[in-house]
């Protein structure tokens, strides 16, 4: 028998027998640690592969008038995503998605790189997909495992009124307000829909409500076997429901009123600052922004040179016209100025160094005193009696009836206007660039004064509250404050509602196209007529209307409408006729 000399040495031996025993350990270490230290973690991956999460959308709350008929609603639009961890050919898939469902190949590479965060969280490639679309994707599921789809609530206005400029629009998060949001603490992803303008953007925290999630097991396709049972989920939670102070009635009528025009109207309550109608005209469809507007429809929108978009409630900015010159009249009286029975002469012009000023009226109204001056808006007296006073002090006068700053309305972006100062005057033009004829402008609502339709809303609230009324608002659970104006005496503000009272009801004032048919019903109003340089003068209208211990203000502002008293005031008797309806006190004879 054959022997072989086993040459191994000890050492050798050893040296192998201790490899072994390195290898078999190292063996044992990953094993310990794979199963045992590193359990979750591989286990949390395996779970991410054969576990979908998908987000469901909260539905946003909807928005009601203050009798609870429906203005926003929401319906379900479906959204088809894809999950960027399983796929191996973006092209192809976009390229069998586009022959199965007619979308473009080239929009569903666009959105996926604009919308995609993570491998592992679902993207979304199209948005508001037909049945046909669904139906086709569905038919040939086999072929397009990883697609998904995912419902969504979309902004609906079932309404008959637009309220476009009151209501706003939501729209898809861009990156800026994204990235603003998360530093804030707020929870948005890409995709998201977010208030952009109006009350949707105002209250967007109140009407957004919290997304939940749900979880599918999914097969080593991608494809959903069912809904994961040790995991439930979160449902989510709705936005809540928010009542406006607007009348929808009033608002029908309103917006009827301004039809086929350009400028603004608004009724308030002003015991309580509620806006109950408010219409910024031209407007704009409610569903310009939901996504079902034709692109030629949006094109016209854009070209329109009325700017439909131009929210006139708060960021149009205009003279006021004669109707400041409730404010001049207030200053000669306070400061005891002027005395009623003072009287100037109006010949339909006033000379004034080398400047000519002139009167609505060129033939003149003679001999004018302050009711006169009022009733009948007589220019030349208030350039008379202006020079009096102090042109900071007029200003300083109107800005306790809040104009030059922003009312605070909840609505978002509200331009402040503009009250000219001396010192405003001297940065503008210079020193030497501008005169004493600024003061009698101002007098009488021209030259470099600005006020926005909602500053003239809380202006007449004043004057009809005696100078404290609420803030104004939409919401109608909003918290108010008291806006404090001018500081007067009672017996001052009775004397400037009886001259606003016979610039209505006198057989020579401005406005008494805005006059009532009952004795039950209080009226008193003030017309404005402002030069425009681009065209025909604004038309102005502002009154009050009180019934016993029910009161509504009103403005109406008509770009190149002419003037106050001949266009304004007739709209605005209509609409206050329709806030009195019920008691029929501007039925016809």
């Amino acid at each position: 028998m054959l022997k072989v000399e086993n040459r191994v040495t000890r050492s050798q031996f050893q040296v192998l027998v201790l490899t072994y025993l390195v290898v078999i350990g190292a063996l044992l270490l990953r094993y310990f640690s794979l199963q045992i230290y590193e359990h979750e973690k591989f286990k949390t991956q395996a779970e991410v592969n054969r576990i979908r999460a998908v987000p469901v959308k909260a539905p946003r709350g909807l928005i009601f008038d203050r009798s609870g008929r429906l203005l926003a609603d929401n319906y379900p639009i479906y959204v088809l995503t894809v999950t960027p961890e399983q796929l191996t050919d973006l092209g192809a898939l976009f390229q069998r998605i586009q022959a199965v469902a007619g979308i473009d190949s080239s929009l569903l590479s666009q959105n996926y790189q604009h919308y995609f965060q993570s491998k592992y969280l679902p993207v979304p490639l199209a948005r508001d997909l037909s049945f046909s679309q669904l139906s086709a994707l569905e038919e040939n599921r086999y072929e397009l495992p990883y697609i998904h789809y995912q419902k969504i609530p979309s902004r609906y206005y079932p309404s008959p009124v637009q309220l476009s400029h009151v209501l706003g629009y939501i729209k898809e998060i861009d990156q800026a307000t994204l990235s603003a949001q998360l530093n804030q603490g707020h929870r948005y992803h890409p995709g998201d829909m977010i208030g952009w303008k109006g009350i949707e953007k105002a209250y967007e925290d109140y009407l957004k409500g919290e997304d939940g999630v749900q979880y599918f097991e999914v097969d080593a396709f991608g494809r959903e076997v069912g809904q994961y049972r040790d995991r439930p989920g979160e449902a989510p939670a709705p936005g809540h429901d928010l009542f406006l102070t607007i009348d929808l009635d009033l608002q029908r009528t309103a917006e009827r009123l301004m039809q086929g025009r350009a400028g603004a109207l608004l009724v308030s309550d002003p015991g309580t600052g509620e806006i109950l109608c408010a219409v910024s005209a031209p407007d704009y469809s409610p569903d310009l922004f939901t996504g079902t507007i034709r692109e030629q429809e949006w094109e016209e929108v854009l070209s329109d040179s009325l700017k439909p978009l131009l929210n006139r409630l708060t960021n149009g900015q205009y003279p006021p016209g004669s109707t400041f010159k409730i404010i001049s009249a207030l200053l000669l009286l306070k400061d005891h100025l002027i005395d009623t029975t003072q009287v100037f002469h109006c010949s339909g012009s006033y000379h004034f160094g080398d400047r000519t000023f002139h009167c609505w009226n060129e033939y003149g109204h003679g001999t004018v005193n302050l009711p006169k001056a009022i009733i009948q808006s007589c220019n030349v007296y208030f350039f008379n009696a202006i020079q009096k006073a102090d042109l900071n002090a007029l200003a300083a006068l109107a800005k306790e009836f809040g104009f030059g700053s922003p009312t605070g309305v909840d609505l978002p972006f509200e331009s402040a206007g503009i009250i000219p100062t001396k010192e405003y005057l001297t940065a503008k033009f210079g020193r030497r660039g501008w005169s004493t004829g600024a003061l009698l402008n101002l007098a009488i609502g021209q030259g470099e004064i600005l006020v926005t339709p909602m500053q003239m809303i809380q202006f007449i609230n004043l004057v009809a509250t005696h100078g404290r009324t609420p803030s104004l608002h939409f919401n109608r659970q909003a918290h108010t404050h008291w806006v404090q104006g001018p500081q007067l005496p009672d017996s001052l503000w009775k004397q400037m509602e009886t001259y606003l009272q016979a610039v209505v009801n006198h057989e020579h004032g401005t406005g008494k196209l805005f006059r009532s048919n009952s004795d039950s019903l209080w009226v008193g109003g003030k017309t404005g007529t402002a030069e425009n340089p681009h065209g025909e003068p604004h038309a102005w209208f502002v009154g009050i209307a009180r019934y016993h211990d029910i009161s509504r203000t009103v403005v109406v502002l008509i770009e190149n409408g002419g003037h106050g008293g001949e266009v304004a005031a007739p709209i605005a008797r209509a609409i206050i006729q329709q806030a009195f309806t019920e008691t029929n006190l501007f039925a016809e004879r």
